[in-house]
Parts: C-alpha cells; structure tokens; sequence
C-alpha cells in the first residue's frame, strides 16, 4: 500500500450537482462502476473514492468512524459534492458526516447499519476474534484469502471476477484495525436512527429485499417517522445492491442528487 487515494470519476464535467460516493468495507470504487455508467445518472458529476485503508490505499493514523467521517467531508468539500452515496460502512461514515455536522447535502445510504444487532453475524465473530493475540491476525488472513472465492457466487456473473478479486486485495492488520473502530462507533450508539435524524439532512435509506444486514421494527418505525427520511426497497437485491441492481440506484441517486439545495 502507498497510496493516498483510489478515485474515479464519471459522468458530466459541467454538471450542476456532483456527487461523492463511498465503497463499503473490504471494497474500492470498482463497485461503484456499473452505477456510474448508468444513463439516469450521466448529467451528474460523479466522484467515487475509495476509503484510504482499503484496496492499496494507506490507513489514516486514527481509522475511528468519527476520522474517517472528517477524512470523507473534507474531500467531499474539496471535490465540490453536494450530495453522497455510501454503501455500508460508507453509508456509516456518509450518515455520520451528517450527524456530525461537516455535511449538509443529500445522502443515499445504501445498507446502512443502525445498530450492532443489526451486523452480520460472522463479522462480529470475526471482531471478537481480532482482539485476541495471533488468532486475530490469523483469522483476518484467512477471511481476506477466502473471501473472493466465497462472494463470487453473491455477485453478478459477467462481473464476479473483477469485484471478487478487488474484495481480496487489502491488508489484514488494517481491515482488523478498521473494523475494530467501527464495532466501538457501534457501541457508543444503541441506535443510529435518532442520529440521521436529528442531523436533519435529506436522506434516501435503500436496502435490498433480501439484505443480510438486519432492521429492527423499531428502528423501521424511526425512520418513517423522520421527515427527512424516505425509505426505499430495491427488489431482487441483497446486501450488495448497488452490483446487484445498478439501474435501481442510479434512479434513487439521480433523485437524491437533484433535491440539493446548495
């Protein structure tokens, strides 16, 4: 690793609305490719960025979500954005920016996590397990050599090749330090509704009908009753629905985009 920053940028270089987007864990803006490239979005200036730790990227010092939040706001400020789209822990770090205070845009947060309960299973394991010395280093190895064949069967098959293996170029030690930092962000919030909501921005909330990350009733409830919450549901999607129906959000993007008042 090395470098400061994997961006890729599409769409209109004169365009009135530009737009941040932030990969989720374990993924670069590869995964953003097949959004960018959608017609509902083409008017849009587009800048994806990879998160610095992930991919080939160098780690930040601290790699708490509260950093990483200042770390995204200030590129998005130095990129001219005014709206973001996050996917997972971007969408954490994209909601956080807004409760923070350092964004006043739009937000797309495509599964977005709410609570700790709401995690996957195997990487709250796999957290716990990170903390215990030489096993945790272990174990993160084994997941980062596993995981692109694992994920091949979850991804679209004309694309499951390149995002598969973008999924298995990251550097253990830090995905471990990473994810540590967001389990104790995790911890410091029973839920995450009140804080969208009280951050008072736009915010378009999408997941997959059949997404792995959880939702509670009450934390369903919350946020329809939010004004400035609008839920969305993308049919035939899973955790990974920014690959699995790029179509679908580059709609919900476009809309989100177009609401900013900036």
């Amino acid at each position: 690793m090395g470098e400061r920053w994997d961006v890729r940028r599409a769409g209109a270089t004169d365009a009135s609305h530009r737009v941040l987007m932030i990969p989720g864990a374990l993924c670069t803006t590869e995964f953003y490719a097949d959004v960018m490239a959608e017609p509902a979005v083409a008017g849009l200036g587009m800048v994806a960025a990879t998160q610095p730790g992930f991919g080939r990227t160098e780690a930040p010092a601290n790699v708490s979500m509260e950093s990483y939040a200042r770390l995204m706001a200030d590129f998005a400020a130095e990129a001219r954005c005014d709206a973001v789209v996050g996917h997972s822990l971007g969408a954490n770090v994209a909601l956080e920016m807004a409760a923070l205070g350092l964004f006043k845009g739009p937000l797309v947060l495509l599964s977005p996590t709410f609570s700790r309960g709401d995690e996957e299973r195997f990487l709250t394991v796999l957290n716990s397990l990170g903390r215990v010395p030489v096993l945790g280093a272990v174990a993160w190895k084994a997941l980062l050599t596993l995981l692109p064949r694992a994920v091949k069967r979850e991804l679209p098959p004309h694309r499951a090749e390149a995002l598969a293996a973008d999924m298995g170029g990251h550097d253990p030690a830090v995905c471990r330090q990473i994810v540590r930092g967001y389990y104790a962000y995790l911890d410091r919030y029973p839920s995450l509704v009140p804080r969208l909501c009280e951050a008072g921005v736009p915010a378009w909330v999408v997941r997959g009908d059949r997404d792995a990350i959880g939702l509670t009733d009450a934390e369903r409830h919350g946020l329809e009753a939010c004004p400035g919450v609008r839920m969305v549901t993308v049919s035939d999607a899973g955790h990974l629905l920014l690959v699995d129906q790029p179509a679908a959000i580059a709609e919900v993007i476009a809309e989100a985009a177009t609401a900013s008042v900036r």
